[in-house]
């Protein structure tokens, strides 16, 4: 589950941030995951748990992990078509030309983190 090193990550980026402001203890955290970033909501809010739990100190009693879902949108490059794509590579439904171009669905990003 490569979910646990994606959230490690996360947290090395926010405590670097927080030392920077002298925020010690985190209340919440937001991320963006797109549908084809390769990330998995479930997975990761598992992982933020089991490092809420081996880290009491960096989070208060009722920090969360908010993840906001971005739809995966492709435009056809050929004919302007925007369809919903099941794979980062995918046939236009329009044209049936494999000229997808993604315009969101991709990100994995951290948007904001709350703390004291």
């Amino acid at each position: 589950m490569h979910e646990m090193a994606l959230m490690g990550d996360i947290l090395n980026i926010i405590i670097e941030d927080a030392e920077k402001k002298d925020i010690k203890q985190f209340n919440k955290i937001e991320l963006i995951v797109g549908e084809l970033s390769n990330a998995m909501p479930d997975a990761l809010k598992m992982a933020f748990e089991i490092y809420k739990d081996q880290n009491s100190h960096l989070f208060s009693e009722g920090a969360i992990l908010h993840i906001q879902h971005e739809e995966a949108i492709a435009e056809c490059i050929f004919c302007n078509t925007e369809y919903k794509p099941e794979l980062k590579i995918s046939i236009c439904p329009s044209c049936n030309m494999p000229s997808g171009k993604l315009i969101s669905g991709e990100t994995f990003q951290v948007l904001s983190y709350e703390g004291e």
